[in-house]
């Protein structure tokens, strides 16, 4: 299995979830700075030009929601992806919310021209980065987090995703002391061997 990534993107989220999921893996480091994900080379690999990309068996899989549920399916027993019902859709629940909403915030920062054609929109973008990745924050405290991690007490595929996500809170102009919350969440990730392997490779 092979896990192309790029340092301190989302990506790491797949990281640590085949870490905690006891499953061994290759990371390819793509250089952003180099543009090599945009590369012709990259591009057999993944045409949208983005990481992660997981090649396994079956052939090459993007997108992290989706490569988070694969490992999940791959390690059922490690409880990644709770077997209640409800339980699962809360998880999926702060999933979708991080994919479509908070990660989007914090691409505005860096990212205005997949938006805006003019310059003066993207640092419109830029200046509202702080308090959109607050907002966001400020739901996450009150209705993502149910405990130490999205579920409570049992840590699942939703706090890979959440954990990488607040690593660039203080990037964005967020000050961290106003969620304790969530400041209390990455304490207890970091606390994990997963992350703490991710931090030794550089990947963080």
């Amino acid at each position: 299995m092979q896990l192309y990534y790029a340092p301190r993107t989302i990506s790491v989220a797949v990281a640590i979830a085949l870490d905690e999921a006891g499953i061994e893996y290759e990371a390819i480091k793509i250089d952003f700075a180099a543009k090599e994900q945009t590369g012709t080379a990259y591009a057999q690999i993944n045409p949208k030009g983005r990481v992660p990309a997981l090649v396994v068996e079956g052939g090459i899989l993007t997108e992290t929601g989706a490569l988070l549920e694969y490992i999940a399916d791959m390690a059922p027993d490690t409880g990644l992806r709770p077997q209640d019902p409800v339980l699962c859709a809360r998880m999926r629940e702060v999933m979708f919310y991080l994919a479509s909403t908070m990660h989007v915030a914090h691409a505005h920062k860096l990212r205005g021209a997949r938006w805006a054609k003019e310059r003066s929109s993207w640092k419109d973008m830029q200046k509202m980065v702080p308090q959109t990745m607050a907002d966001c924050c400020d739901y996450i405290s009150r209705a993502g987090l149910r405990g130490p991690f999205v579920l409570g007490e049992s840590l699942s595929l939703a706090d890979c995703y959440l954990y990488v996500i607040c690593t660039w809170l203080e990037g964005d102009g967020v000050t961290l002391a106003d969620f304790p919350k969530i400041q209390s969440f990455m304490t207890a990730m970091e606390q994990r061997d997963s992350v703490r392997e991710i931090y030794a490779k550089g990947m963080l």
